[in-house]
């Protein structure tokens, strides 16, 4: 049985298990203050909407974030809770655990020798808490990550209720999620941006929920029926959504 805590930093709520939980946290608070110091003296980074190139000083988060944001074709605050998701479960692996699931927000990054149960949340669409991913060891490590256009505190350009990017870096399905959403606009957007993000190189596949219909393309884990009555209340939000 599968033990997670909540541990909240800043604006952001995260939702661990890993047994080598401190690791995890001073991961978490060491990464978000090398960020803050680089936007700091580079205040562009925490405010385009568009790739931009690095400082010379800059962190590994802030040089994830950028490449993933350049691959994509976004600012690169796209790509800030994946990647901490990610540095931050790398932290808990390096430290000798064997199973790290950190999620933030929506973002997850996990790697587990065992079956993991990730379930869909797509706010108010009919098929919102109705789907799971059963991601086994063999796809780990995984990042899965998720957008909203009508969930979260990030602007967004579209109306999506859902978009999901799979990919093996979280820093590059987290800018791919926000892009996704940011193009589905109305049901005809569902298939040219599933073909869109679908072509990137790295992304291994993207589910899109707009209303009542959804959208897949590439590799996903296997869709199950999501039977976790508690999944609403343990979604992760920014304490501004």
């Amino acid at each position: 049985m599968r033990s997670y805590r909540s541990f909240k930093h800043k604006d952001a709520t995260f939702r661990i298990c890993c047994r080598e939980f401190k690791a995890v946290m001073e991961a978490i608070v060491h990464q978000r203050a090398a960020l803050e110091r680089y936007i700091a003296s580079h205040a562009a980074f925490g405010e385009a909407f568009t790739p931009l190139d690095l400082h010379a000083n800059a962190p590994e988060v802030a040089a994830r974030m950028a490449t993933a944001a350049r691959m994509i074709g976004v600012g690169p605050m796209a790509a800030v809770a994946g990647t901490m998701a990610q540095l931050a479960a790398e932290a808990g692996l390096a430290a000798g655990a064997d199973e790290a699931i950190v999620e933030n927000g929506g973002d997850i990054y996990l790697s587990s020798p065992h079956e993991v149960i990730v379930g869909l949340f797509a706010g108010d669409s009919p098929l919102s808490d109705k789907l799971a991913f059963a991601v086994q060891p063999a796809d780990m490590p995984l990042a899965i990550c998720s957008s909203s256009s009508r969930m979260g505190h990030s602007d967004s350009l579209g109306d999506c209720d859902l978009s999901t990017a799979i990919a093996c870096s979280a820093s590059l399905a987290d800018a791919a999620a926000t892009e996704a959403a940011n193009r589905v606009t109305k049901l005809d957007d569902l298939d040219p941006t599933l073909e869109a993000i679908g072509r990137i190189d790295g992304i291994r596949g993207l589910l899109l929920v707009k209303g009542d219909k959804i959208g897949v393309i590439g590799s996903i884990p296997r869709l199950v029926r999501n039977r976790d009555a508690e999944l609403v209340a343990k979604v992760t939000k920014h304490e501004r959504s």
